[in-house]
């Protein structure tokens, strides 16, 4: 099964999420998604199985518990695939960090001068008196 088959699944998705979290034993995982979706236990357990067979998830047993953790390697090859398509996206977030930082450091300089107000441009700004000839 393809990555993005794996992922295209909302209830796979969500436990991914969960499991992002920390490791969690199968009753836990079922118990959120049960509530969340309405799934089963014997449901959520094939989506387990699922994201186990694909790689997406581990499982080590605990007494009679059965954990279950992400496994990052497949979410890196997901990365990477993604990588080819992120230059249509991190310019406007890395311009959007900019303008939120300007937006920041203006608001500091306004707070320490006391000003009270403005953008501090020019109009903000009263010229030196002239001095008399």
């Amino acid at each position: 099964m393809h990555a993005f088959d794996v992922l295209g699944d909302p209830v796979r998705r969500r436990i991914l999420e969960l499991l992002a979290e920390g490791e969690m034993s199968s009753g836990e995982v079922s118990e959120v998604i049960r509530r969340e979706f309405g799934i089963s236990q014997p449901g959520v357990s094939q989506h387990l199985k699922v994201l186990r067979e694909n790689g997406f998830a581990t499982v080590r047993p605990e007494g009679t518990r059965r954990l279950y953790a992400v496994n990052s390697e497949p979410l890196r090859d997901i990365d990477a695939w993604l990588d080819r398509f992120r230059r249509f996206w991190t310019p406007p977030l890395e311009a959007l960090a900019t303008e939120l930082a300007r937006g920041k450091r203006e608001r500091r300089l306004r707070e320490a001068g006391g000003d009270g107000g403005g953008d501090g441009g020019a109009e903000d700004q009263v010229p030196p008196p002239r001095s008399k000839p």
